[in-house]
């Protein structure tokens, strides 16, 4: 059971190879995000941007959720200006017709950034544009210090994306190994499912991690090298058990 990359320049035999860092190029469009009951009710808040009250939403959940591709997929679809805090440029420079906030929880405890989103937040409202704030937690769960900021967070709604069940979580981890040009075969994806760390998070985790020991050792990707590298993250489990 292994999985097999695409076709590509043939590799020196060795017991270890050298492991390039290469870039991964993550599909982002509409057609590769994978629709769950996790993510189902941030998609139709995401769909319905024209109804969003006062012209903002926030959209929060856990590392690797999906939450920078959503956003991706808005502002392609709305010709969105995408910004990643803190580092904010003037609300005057920032076309105001629709606007997402990457990491915008990253502003909490920086006076300038605070000013500046609060500056930001203002401008779109009242010119009746569209905010998307892209973060972890809630806007209300920030440690703003600014009052007139915490106000206008704390008055914005929420779409939130939850944790993966085991269809999104075999569909993350299909995608991921995709996003790295390999083909995956779906026994491996079921053997994967049940005996790893269930998040997002771990799925990214896990497949760099089975993509950088393959390129180094010369080894495919199957469940030989999987159970070694579950091993390696949690010393101790069993890998043929469930978790």
């Amino acid at each position: 059971m292994t999985a097999a990359r695409s076709p590509g320049p043939a590799r020196s035999p060795g017991p270890e190879q050298l492991a390039l860092d290469l870039p991964v190029r993550a599909a982002t469009g509409r057609q590769a995000f994978l629709v769950a009951p996790a993510n189902e009710e941030a998609l139709t808040r995401i769909d319905g941007w024209r109804d969003w009250p006062e012209g903002k939403l926030a959209l929060a959940g856990p590392p690797g959720a999906g939450k920078s591709h959503l956003a991706a997929v808005w502002a392609s679809e709305t010709g969105a200006t995408v910004l990643t805090a803190p580092a904010l440029p003037d609300a005057g420079a920032v076309e105001p017709r629709a606007v997402v906030v990457e990491r915008a929880g990253r502003v909490a405890g920086d006076a300038r950034a605070e000013e500046r989103l609060l500056h930001l937040h203002n401008r779109v409202v009242s010119e009746g544009g569209r905010l998307l704030l892209v973060a972890r937690e809630a806007p209300a769960r920030w440690p703003v210090a600014l009052p007139d900021l915490a106000s206008r967070l704390a008055a914005t709604q929420v779409a939130r994306i939850g944790p993966p069940d085991d269809a999104l979580l075999a569909a993350v981890l299909v995608k991921l190994f995709e996003d790295r040009q390999i083909a995956a075969p779906p026994a491996l994806v079921s053997w994967l499912v049940p005996r790893m760390e269930r998040s997002f998070a771990a799925a990214e985790r896990l497949v760099a991690a089975l993509d950088a020991r393959a390129l180094a050792t010369g080894r495919p990707v199957g469940q030989k090298l999987a159970r070694e590298v579950l091993e390696d993250a949690a010393p101790g489990i069993d890998p043929e058990g469930e978790r």
